[in-house]
């Protein structure tokens, strides 16, 4: 979330795979080999698409590409062509796209579906995929020390890799962990190509931070299950960061801070409630409400943002806030599924009523919603209360957000941390919001 995993409607594209009816295929005199690009218009944002579409075996292969996120290389499902139609299938997103082949312009006119959307979209062939430059990554030599680390989380039984970064000069120095947020994240918190923990080690370092920065369990070069772990999970993780950075003797081990983005927001003040061994924490978007509170308010943010109106809204916001309640309630897990499974076939099926193509929505994707929905890591996280943690922290806090973060509102969740750190004692707490960014700290316009 980065991250925070929330069921919005956001344009996300996940790895899928396509395949075609070889007759029709036959029957229709439309190119579909090549590579063919469009823009969707999201909130403000110009977002580019593209299709890469190849033919092997007597079937079509595609892969999808998300230039303006940085996305490249992503296998699609199922490809349909019948006559003058192409219909691209994305039912992990519950997303397709549905048009019409244009033989004086050749193109494809047609529209984008998902979560209850239907956006325009033009696709024309193009000779060369577009790639986005990204200037803020830093580039090599750096003026500092690298050193390719692993150390042991031996309550876990995980080893975690990660990269330590040392100021040039004389040591010992103070440290900051990087903690990422929500999702399976490598040591750079990698999204869409932006590489926000990367940039934040170099900024810190080059000015006298040491800092270490690893892949989540299961995740790059470290060792474990991320699909069964909880934010508890990684409280240990970071628990055991701390513990390697004091064997370290370029470390001032008295001097060891925790920077947490979004989730690790949540892991951050969990680690140091109690705990005379964390000098300072920083909470990036942070969060200072209920893990249920939080995902209702991301849908009714988004939705705003997506100029949906209230009529629309009020139902929409009703039914999420049910099914939340469905999974906390629900202790057994396969009447769970089976609630889950009727929930949002009945929300499907209202959602695509009036759609051309009915089949936008898969008993395969309705299964995925299930599964994550009933992992342990999102039955945690909606009962999670960060308030008890936060009252019993006494080290310093900086709290941060960004002013346009649609996934943890900055006003609300700020607030709520400040009276909760200062309820419980503490008034070395600091509070900020940057004017203009996103939840990855961005520049933006709509967040």
């Amino acid at each position: 979330m980065n991250k925070i995993p929330f069921l919005s409607l956001l344009i996300v594209f996940s790895a899928l795979s396509l395949r075609q009816d070889p007759e029709s295929a036959l029957q229709t005199p439309m190119q579909v080999i090549g590579n063919w690009q469009g823009t969707l218009s999201v909130m403000g944002m110009d977002l580019r698409v593209v299709f890469r579409i190849s033919s092997k075996d007597g079937s079509y292969q595609a892969e999808m590409d998300s230039p303006d996120q940085g996305a490249r290389g992503i296998a699609v499902q199922q490809v349909i062509v019948r006559h003058d139609s192409l219909l691209l299938m994305v039912p992990m997103i519950m997303g397709q796209f549905s048009g019409r082949w244009r033989a004086d312009s050749l193109d494809f006119e047609g529209v984008w579906k998902q979560g209850g959307f239907t956006l325009p979209l033009i696709l024309k062939s193009i000779e060369f995929v577009p790639e986005v430059k990204r200037p803020q990554l830093p580039q090599k030599p750096y003026p500092y020390l690298e050193e390719e680390v692993t150390f042991k989380n031996e309550e876990a039984a995980v080893t975690l890799a990660g990269t330590l970064t040392l100021p040039e000069g004389a040591g010992p120095f103070p440290a900051a962990i990087l903690i990422s947020g929500s999702g399976p994240q490598d040591r750079d918190e990698q999204i869409f190509g932006h590489q926000p923990f990367l940039v934040l080690a170099d900024h810190l370092t080059r000015n006298g931070f040491a800092v270490l920065r690893y892949d989540d369990r299961g995740v790059g070069q470290s060792t474990g299950d991320f699909v069964r772990a909880t934010s508890v999970d990684f409280v240990s993780d970071a628990r055991a960061a701390v513990a390697f950075l004091k064997t370290h003797p370029n470390i001032q081990k008295t001097k060891i801070g925790l920077i947490g983005h979004s989730e690790g927001g949540m892991v951050a003040p969990m680690l140091a409630a109690d705990n005379q061994d964390i000098a300072f924490i920083v909470l990036l978007a942070g969060l200072g409400t209920t893990g249920e509170e939080l995902l209702l308010a991301q849908v009714e943010l988004i939705l705003k943002a997506s100029g949906v109106d209230d009529a629309t809204m009020t139902p929409r916001l009703q039914w999420q806030k049910e099914l939340y309640q469905l999974v906390m309630q629900e202790q057994d897990t396969t009447a769970l599924k089976e609630k889950l499974r009727q929930k949002l076939a009945d929300y499907a099926d209202g959602l695509f009523m009036q759609a051309e193509d009915s089949t936008a929505v898969s008993p395969a994707m309705i299964e995925g919603q299930i599964r994550q929905l009933i992992s342990p890591w999102f039955r945690f996280f909606l009962e999670y209360d960060p308030l008890p943690y936060l009252q019993r922290v006494r080290c310093p806090v900086l709290a941060v957000n960004g002013e346009l973060d649609l996934q943890v509102p900055a006003e609300d969740n700020l607030r709520a941390i400040e009276e909760a750190l200062r309820e419980g004692g503490n008034d070395n707490v600091t509070v900020h919001i940057f004017p203009g960014l996103n939840h990855l700290f961005q520049t933006a316009k709509t967040g």
